[in-house]
């Protein structure tokens, strides 16, 4: 009996010394792995956190040159439409002094065709003038100004060879471009009476609107102003030096344009 339990003691002995040493083993072998796999689970973890940070970089990198880039495009942008504004704006001055220059070689003409028909036949000579004057910012004839003009074209009415020069002017008032149109409208308005009331034939007729040049009164008062809205009329007439060479040359007196011929 007692050696049974002996036998007993023995084996159980041997078991749990065993079972002892295969916990050992399994510890001592697992342990290695799984410190591994530790190790490898934490490289995973900075490789996934250093991964976001680059994307998170690349993305601040790319929001930053996406707002350089529309900044860019805006400030060219707007230098263009500057540059376009200019140019705008230098085209248009570049229209403005050519209309000028234009109309101050209209109005060269004009004044030159007055003065050349005078200048250029010296035989012509100033019969007799009329200054009319006008209300301010007005081009209607007075009844004083259709007198002076029925005076002077009866004092013309005889003449054979003639011409009649018509100048309208204006005082300071307001720009030039006004007034130069003011100033063309009076000087038809003398003209179209002249011809429509006395039939003086158009082209013995010159006519040119001045507007506010060559004033008769430099002073800055309402009388002075008063004055310079006129319309200068003056007839020229070569009658005189026809009939002095007639004369001269025991010719009976004869004109020696036709009343329907123009003396130009």
């Amino acid at each position: 009996m007692k050696a049974l339990l002996a036998a007993a003691c023995i084996l159980t002995g041997a078991l749990l010394a065993g079972g002892c040493a295969t916990k050992k083993y399994v510890r001592n072998t697992t342990a290695p792995i799984q410190a591994k796999v530790d190790q490898v689970g934490e490289q995973t973890a900075q490789n996934s956190q250093q991964i976001q940070n680059t994307n998170q970089q690349v993305k601040q990198v790319d929001e930053r040159a996406q707002n350089g880039i529309s900044a860019a495009q805006e400030k060219a942008s707007t230098a263009y439409d500057k540059a376009n504004g200019a140019d705008q704006h230098a085209g248009e001055a570049m229209t403005r002094a050519n209309q000028a220059g234009d109309k101050a070689d209209q109005d060269g003409r004009e004044i030159g065709m007055v003065r050349d028909a005078v200048a250029n036949i010296d035989d012509y000579k100033l019969q007799t003038s009329a200054t009319v004057l006008f209300r301010f910012d007005q081009y209607r004839l007075t009844d004083d100004a259709k007198e002076q003009l029925d005076k002077l074209a009866t004092d013309a009415g005889g003449n054979k060879r003639f011409f009649i020069a018509v100048e309208g002017f204006t005082d300071s008032t307001g720009s030039s471009e006004y007034n130069e149109v003011l100033s063309r409208k009076r000087a038809d308005a003398v003209v179209e009476y002249l011809v429509g009331k006395h039939d003086v034939p158009v082209y013995r007729v010159h006519m040119v609107g001045l507007g506010k040049l060559n004033p008769v009164d430099d002073a800055r008062t309402r009388e002075a102003r008063a004055h310079n809205r006129r319309v200068e009329v003056k007839v020229f007439s070569a009658d005189q030096a026809t009939a002095k060479l007639s004369t001269q040359s025991g010719a009976p007196t004869q004109a020696a344009v036709r009343p329907d011929q123009d003396p130009r």
